[in-house]
């Protein structure tokens, strides 16, 4: 693997560009050809077959339960009504939910429960009532019923006269002229409107049946594509609420990350230039005693305690630049990268191609993540070369470090990486791995622009 990348490998390593997938499945016949024959395009048919009679039953109820609480409004009935209508609607699209799940292919994640503050019955109906998901599974029942029925009918018109057109010569023997029956007397036909029977009109119908054939399977999968956004859209979990239980959980995160942070601080104060400064005290007195009675043995024992104290700045300062190194601050990510490299066990080539500066959360958070991983490629890599590239990708901050070494890095081992992953989905990063064994490994790390 090179220590330095143009454009065209900035590109390939792209989170989702390649890593970690699968290669692409080979054909032998062309998509046109397969569509109307694979599973998908079966699936996706029976999905916009079956949504009829359910869109008919759905809506229905809907309209009955919605009319019979409205109606009852002045009573006190007409609430109750409502909200019960409102909770079998949901039922009806966790069915919906299912359905697509197993027919489409779609994930949709069920929305929260509804629950009232105190307990009780009313305090439910009132939750039910003012909750936005409980109105949008009412308005997928009133909207997908129109649409439900036009999807029926254009799907199985073009998949109906597609084959039967396709397959006329193996079939056209049902009509009563080919059997010896005279069709003028049966039907009228003395122009064979009916049915054909020349060579070159069944050639032509059957021609034109193989384009609806080719045709319908991507007529079905648009249609089903509205069927998506719908189901996705009116069924799924509020995206308010979801973003919510995102930042709830990024915060917590943020929180766990600090606390850590703040025991790591503390520990190797307590463990290294605290316990050091404790010891040059001592040290110290030791020698204001000995400074009259052994003078020679003072001064060696001053001169033991200026190299403590040597030791320990360099502990305070290494410290300092844990928590946020001055020359992040002072001069940027090229030059603080630089140090870090400067620091590593392997050379390391950086390169950074940033003609600004991002937020400065953002700046801290790339700095420390290439500090962890370039402390991974000397603890555990093997290897005896590295690299580090950072450029900007529209709003993005792309970090990318590179080494040759053994490879076999694992996101899900409970290892550094799983906390870099959770320190960069606080602030909505994304960490990618690509390190098959036997290496090179690439680590590349997505970042927004502005925290």
């Amino acid at each position: 693997m090179a220590t330095a990348y143009g454009p065209d490998t900035r590109d390939h390593h792209r989170p989702g560009a390649g890593s970690g997938g699968y290669p692409p499945e080979k054909h032998f016949f062309p998509a046109a050809l397969r569509a109307p024959f694979e599973a998908r395009t079966w699936r996706e048919l029976a999905y916009l077959v079956l949504s009829l009679p359910i869109s008919v039953v759905l809506f229905s109820f809907a309209i009955t339960m919605m009319s019979l609480g409205l109606g009852m409004l002045i009573t006190f009935l007409g609430i109750p009504i409502l909200a019960a209508g409102l909770v079998m609607c949901r039922g009806f699209g966790a069915m919906e939910r299912v359905r697509a799940r197993g027919l489409l292919r779609l994930d949709v994640a069920d929305p929260a429960p509804v629950r009232g503050r105190t307990g009780g019955l009313m305090s439910w109906v009132g939750a039910v009532l003012k909750s936005g998901v409980s109105w949008r599974h009412l308005l997928y029942a009133l909207l997908h019923f129109p649409w439900a029925l036009f999807a029926f009918v254009v799907s199985v018109t073009f998949w109906t006269y597609g084959w039967a057109m396709f397959t006329y010569p193996l079939w056209r023997w049902v009509f009563p002229a080919y059997a010896g029956i005279d069709g003028v007397q049966l039907y009228g036909d003395s122009t064979h409107q009916i049915y054909l029977d020349s060579a070159f009109e069944m050639a032509v119908t059957s021609g034109l049946g193989l384009v609806l054939v080719l045709v319908t399977p991507w007529i079905i999968r648009g249609l089903a594509s509205v069927d998506r956004v719908m189901v996705g859209g009116l069924l799924g979990p509020s995206r308010l609420a979801t973003r919510v239980s995102e930042l709830e959980s990024d915060r917590g995160v943020v929180v766990d990350t600090a606390a850590a942070d703040l025991r790591r601080i503390e520990r190797d104060l307590h463990d290294g230039a605290q316990a050091r400064l404790v010891a040059l005290a001592m040290d110290l007195g030791l020698a204001k005693e000995k400074l009259t009675a052994d003078p020679e043995a003072a001064a060696r024992m001053v001169d033991e305690a200026h190299g403590e104290v040597k030791v320990a700045l360099q502990e305070l300062r290494d410290l300092a630049r844990g928590i946020h190194p001055a020359v992040l601050t002072d001069r940027g990510l090229d030059a603080a990268l630089s140090a870090i490299a400067s620091r590593c066990t392997v050379p390391v080539n950086v390169s950074v191609d940033l003609e600004s500066r991002p937020a400065q959360a953002i700046e801290g958070i790339a700095y420390f993540t290439v500090s962890e991983l370039l402390q991974n490629v000397s603890k555990h890599a093997r290897a005896t070369r590295a690299g580090v590239d950072v450029w900007r990708a529209a709003d993005r901050l792309m970090l990318q470090v590179t080494d040759n070494g053994r490879g076999g890095a694992d996101l899900t081992s409970g290892s550094g990486l799983a906390g870099l992953t959770e320190r960069l989905d606080a602030v909505d990063g994304i960490l990618v791995v690509d390190s098959p064994a036997g290496g090179p490994t690439t680590v590349t790390a997505e970042l927004p622009w502005r925290g």
